[in-house]
């Protein structure tokens, strides 16, 4: 099929500066059509709607295993990761993190610690003068989901793990200095996972998987491939702070969810969770190449275009979700949503293609934490609570800062004791830094 109507100017700083808003504003000027840009000198097609997604996801279209940049690689999933595999490699590799989260059992032990490093430090927030949510969020799930690992983290250790695993996620989006934060957390915690490994995996259900997994040829991973799949459970984990502090932040634009939140219905703690989720920005867009010469709705994909899913785009689609840019909790319990109607994680089915296996995880996970957020009573004093579209991933600035902390009357009683988490310094930010 000839290439057709693909620009001659690359659009990959415009990528970069435009932010989650490039995406959709290609597809405003395209009146209707798919988007056709060139990236990284590329010929590249944008598309969005759940059609796109199955489209997207079918491997007789689009592949991924040469599609993640090298920077994406560096920073977010590691070389050699699951990502980057395709067809029956990356269902075998996948397959060792179904049996872990998507596991109902695995899933609520991990919520479940998740939850109790949470509520240990919060304990310790009516005794400090400013709390960051994000910051204080990213700690305790990385204590939650290393108790969980079995991964000894020392006390003194955490805000530096913390701080770490927030810079992969951080680095994917800037060709900056976070960037480079990015990949020096990532080579430093690959070296502590692999040293870690190399003297018998640590007890804990995850090192044992990754441990007792082999490959699409029969054999092992390798130390280092073992300890970059260790990671892939571990950051995501700590990029639910992302969604919390989104949750804090609808908390007070729209009060009137507190409410329902507070008293524990559970259809709509779980309607709030997926608004969040399909609101607040994370993901901006997925990519892959065309495998073969393509065809969408008429228009020619070229063999080895770029193809572009708009998950940012398809969230806020006024021809698929009434008010997009209203943040209304109930349009999740007023309707079924499709399974790829909602695509905050990737689309398609997790057994067979690149749909994060651990979504069941952030949903509990941020249900349940936007449920204490909701129980605790607080103060927010002025601050630059804007959330800039241009950063990728992007956050309020700063950070979502909580005063007065003291805890609802009505809220179940929690142990009041400190853990050695509450007790050490605060003093080194986890959040992302410009």
């Amino acid at each position: 099929m000839p290439i057709r109507c693909f620009p001659l100017v690359d659009d990959t700083l415009a990528m970069l500066a435009g932010g989650y808003a490039w995406l959709p504003g290609l597809h405003r000027r395209a009146d209707g059509a798919p988007a056709r840009a060139r990236v990284m000198g590329r010929p590249a097609v944008a598309l969005r709607g759940p059609e796109a997604a199955r489209f997207f996801y079918d491997e007789r279209h689009v592949e991924r295993a040469t599609a993640l940049p090298e920077p994406i690689k560096a920073t977010l999933t590691g070389k050699g990761a699951v990502h980057t595999l395709d067809g029956q490699a990356h269902r075998t590799r996948k397959a060792m993190f179904l049996a872990l989260l998507a596991d109902p059992g695995h899933v609520a032990d991990l919520v479940r610690h998740c939850c109790e490093s949470w509520d240990e430090r919060a304990a310790g927030w009516p005794d400090r003068r400013r709390v960051v949510l994000f910051d204080e969020a990213s700690r305790a799930l990385t204590a939650g989901v290393c108790r969980w690992a079995g991964l000894p983290v020392d006390a003194g250790d955490l805000d530096d793990l913390a701080a770490d695993l927030v810079a992969m996620v951080d680095g994917f989006g800037s060709a900056g200095a976070r960037h480079w934060r990015g990949r020096r957390a990532r080579l430093r915690r690959e070296a502590w996972l692999t040293d870690l490994l190399s003297h018998g995996p640590p007890p804990g259900p995850l090192a044992e998987h990754v441990a007792g997994h082999r490959d699409d040829d029969g054999e092992p991973l390798k130390p280092r491939t073992a300890a970059v799949e260790m990671l892939n459970v571990i950051r995501p984990t700590v990029a639910i702070a992302w969604f919390v502090t989104f949750a804090a932040h609808a908390l007070h634009r729209w009060p009137e969810n507190r409410d329902r939140l507070r008293d524990g219905d559970p259809a709509f703690a779980e309607a709030f969770t997926q608004e969040v989720r399909r609101f607040y920005p994370f993901a901006p867009y997925v990519g892959g190449r065309a495998v073969t010469d393509l065809t969408w709705r008429g228009e020619p994909i070229p063999e080895g275009a770029l193809i572009l899913l708009d998950v940012y785009g398809q969230h806020h689609d006024e021809a698929r979700w009434e008010r997009p840019y209203s943040f209304l909790p109930a349009r999740f319990l007023d309707a079924g949503v499709g399974r790829d109607d909602l695509i905050p994680q990737g689309g398609g089915d997790p057994h067979t293609g690149h749909r994060c296996p651990g979504e069941a995880v952030t949903v509990g996970l941020l249900r349940e934490l936007s449920v204490r957020l909701a129980r605790l009573r607080y103060s927010v004093p002025p601050q630059d609570l804007r959330i800039p579209l241009r950063r990728m991933p992007t956050l309020p600035h700063s950070g979502f800062v909580i005063t007065d902390v003291r805890p609802d009357p009505q809220q179940d009683h929690h142990d009041k004791r400190k853990s050695a988490c509450n007790r050490i310094p605060h003093t080194s930010p986890a959040r992302p830094k410009e």
